[in-house]
């Protein structure tokens, strides 16, 4: 069954009246024990220290994954090294996503590293920006006043997908037709809540660009930054993408609560070693206990499994388990 909604004076259709997946956990924060309470409180806050782990593992990958491609100058390694370099282009954006819930580095001029390290080079927004669209997210979840409820509303976002039009969105998101939506989507215009208190200047961005490109200049380097950075982040960052957000919530459902809609995915260790998603696929966790880093949302699962408070049959064991849910073939 499916119904559509009024926003702003527009229809958002179609909108699902029923939820697709059995929530895997059973209880929100309020029904802990004290002692589950607790220990939660002691693994919530910013975690800088692993953050800044994250970001320098993730350049030295990308340093080293353009090195070989171009070292070896081969087809086949180029078109690998394409790959490897728009996966950990996602990470940067999930590290975005920390920074907005400031889990990552504090102080006055935290947003203005993680722009400058981690947000700029993707081209698409900025922290500030994203973090009116994410923490609205947040506060009005599956309402119309929710940005990503009423961009992801709609035939593209309708669960499961099934193989047809799966491939469509995929062949979209590989020739870079999204990738604009996309921009448009993170961007926050009209947004005016959650007004970071020290906004990265404007200078900022434009200086950033500018002394990219003196640098590309002075080094010859335009070829290598067009084949490795931008090839991918039009391509293969968008399929990535797409898959965290499909695996962050089914969007389609008006009113619905987090748990309702939102998948709890565990892949195995050679999937986070080959698409390293830093947990977000834990992200009924992140809903719960916003104030929770991602390195310790871990720890949130195994307080709620010994709390008895998990349904082991809804949990998706592995990637794969997921991917046969979203093709219409199945699913706990």
């Amino acid at each position: 069954m499916t119904t559509t909604i009024q926003v702003d004076g527009g229809t958002v259709p179609p909108v699902r009246a029923r939820r697709l997946f059995r929530p895997a956990v059973l209880c929100g924060p309020g029904s802990l024990s004290p002692a589950d309470r607790a220990a939660i409180r002691a693994v919530s806050g910013p975690r800088p220290g692993r953050f800044t782990i994250e970001l320098a593992i993730n350049w030295a990958w990308i340093a080293a994954i353009m090195a070989v491609g171009v070292l070896a100058d081969q087809g086949a390694v180029t078109l690998l090294c394409i790959v490897l370099v728009g996966v950990r282009q996602v990470v940067f954006g999930l590290l975005m996503h920390e920074q907005v819930h400031r889990l990552g580095w504090r102080g006055k001029y935290g947003d203005w590293w993680v722009n400058l390290l981690a947000v700029y080079p993707l081209f698409a927004t900025t922290v500030e920006a994203y973090a009116r669209v994410h923490l609205s997210h947040h506060r009005h979840f599956m309402t119309g006043a929710d940005p990503d409820f009423i961009r992801k509303s709609g035939a593209d976002w309708m669960l499961p997908l099934g193989v047809r039009r799966w491939m469509g969105l995929l062949a979209r998101d590989l020739t870079g037709l999204n990738t604009l939506r996309l921009i448009r989507g993170k961007a926050g215009t009209g947004i005016q809540a959650f007004d970071r208190p020290h906004p990265s200047p404007r200078w900022l961005r434009v200086a950033f660009y500018a002394a990219s490109a003196a640098a590309l200049t002075a080094v010859q380097g335009w070829t290598v930054f067009l084949v490795y950075w931008v090839v991918p982040l039009l391509s293969v960052t968008q399929v990535g993408v797409r898959w965290i957000a499909l695996i962050e919530h089914e969007y389609n459902v008006e009113g619905a609560t987090v748990r309702e809609v939102t998948p709890l995915v565990l892949p195995t260790w050679w999937q986070r070693v080959l698409f390293p998603d830093l947990n977000f696929s834990m992200h009924v966790y992140h809903h719960l206990h916003p104030g929770v880093s991602f390195s310790q949302l871990p720890k949130l699962h195994r307080i709620y499994q010994r709390a008895g408070q998990l349904d082991e049959t809804a949990i998706f064991r592995g990637q794969g388990a997921f991917v046969a849910f979203l093709l219409g073939r199945g699913g706990p």
